[in-house]
């Protein structure tokens, strides 16, 4: 069974970095409270049967006989939905929207700054997610572009300010040196914050066809997500809480919903809201994104020590080395992955209202997310 491969298209695999050590603020023994009700995965026994798939499952992993039995399917009969394509077609629209909209101009540092890690590549999962919750609730694509190219613009910020050596301190990213070791701290940090204030702009000026109000709402969420109840507080807990011992699965889900769900249940929601989407569909795909953007961090955790930095195209094994508390360490690989499943399989049955054939690509999408190899 192999996974379709998206990677070759996005990222290109350098060879591997160090880990060097980081200077911060000591950690505290700060545990946030949950406000929802956590995702539980103490429950999880090995599996006796089948995973159970809805009516319209798209799997993002094909063996050589699917694709046979796909060739082979009768005129008459629907095409199965064909991923690859779809992801190929909007990730390049996405990433000539990027190009136009950062282009190079002056001060020509800070651009090139900002479009080096921009156009780097990636798999554009946020901004797909975007576009195609857009086009679940009947919208037009094209409404959600300058949304989708915002979240990629926030996600690559957050990515620069990450790696950097205050941070994570790592020397890779999306296979290419990461910012500040091409144009250094200063510049990397001022490049990042650049992105961040612009991804506003953009949605504020370059959204058509779309009320002033759900733009206004639009920005209101995308601005939650990132902020201090959102991809800041994951961070921030995350980073207090290296060293400590006792944390549970209650706290790390706490910092993956924040730090990494977050931004990912906004590209969703975004989408939905540019859309036209009813208050009822714009908070069932918000918690279908839910369910995948902690569904991203397990599998992100299970790859981070299953595979090499070359497979991954950055540093593998960095949580191991600065001691920080991850799914496989806390309940083992196995169940990790079991939970993994239970993810996805929730994610989809969000779904179960909409569309077969709009819901299609955020299906696929979903089994990407947790099937995917880098």
């Amino acid at each position: 069974m192999s996974l379709v491969n998206l990677s070759a298209t996005w990222v290109h695999i350098c060879s591997i970095h160090g880990l060097a050590t980081r200077s911060r603020s000591p950690p505290s023994k700060f545990f946030p409270p949950l406000k929802e009700k956590p995702i539980s995965c103490s429950s999880l026994t090995p599996r006796t049967r089948p995973i159970s798939r809805s009516p319209f499952s798209i799997s993002a992993i094909l063996t050589k006989q699917d694709t046979l039995k796909d060739e082979n399917t009768p005129e008459s009969q629907s095409p199965a939905f064909n991923f690859k394509a779809y992801m190929v077609d909007k990730a390049n629209s996405v990433n000539k929207a990027l190009d136009d909209a950062v282009s190079l101009r002056d001060p020509l540092t800070i651009h090139e700054s900002m479009r080096y890690s921009l156009l780097a590549g990636g798999k554009r999962v946020r901004p797909v997610l975007c576009i195609a919750a857009c086009e679940l609730v009947g919208g037009h694509p094209a409404a959600a572009v300058p949304a989708a190219c915002a979240v990629e613009m926030i996600h690559t910020m957050s990515l620069m300010h990450d790696d950097l050596p205050c941070m994570d301190n790592d020397d890779l990213r999306r296979g290419k040196p990461t910012n500040h070791k091409v144009f250094g701290e200063d510049v990397a940090v001022l490049a990042g914050d650049a992105l961040l204030a612009f991804s506003f702009e953009h949605i504020a000026t370059a959204t058509r066809g779309v009320s002033s109000d759900r733009i206004v709402r639009v920005i209101g969420e995308l601005a939650k997500s990132i902020g201090a109840e959102g991809l800041v507080a994951g961070q921030v807990v995350d980073i207090s809480s290296e060293g400590i011992s006792e944390v549970g699965l209650e706290h790390l889900e706490f910092i993956h919903r924040h730090k990494t769900a977050a931004l990912l249940e906004g590209s969703v929601v975004l989408g939905a809201i540019l859309g036209g989407g009813s208050d009822d569909e714009v908070e069932k795909l918000r918690k279908f994104a839910r369910c995948i953007g902690l569904l991203f961090q397990v599998v992100d955790d299970i790859l981070d020590v299953t595979k090499s930095s070359k497979e991954l195209g950055k540093t593998a094994g960095k949580d191991l080395v600065a001691d920080k508390v991850t799914y496989p360490k806390l309940i083992g690989i196995e169940k990790s992955r079991e939970f993994a499943e239970e993810l996805n399989k929730e994610a989809k049955d969000q779904l179960s209202g909409f569309d077969p054939e709009k819901a299609a690509p955020l299906i696929a999408l979903a089994n990407y997310i947790a099937y995917r190899e880098n």
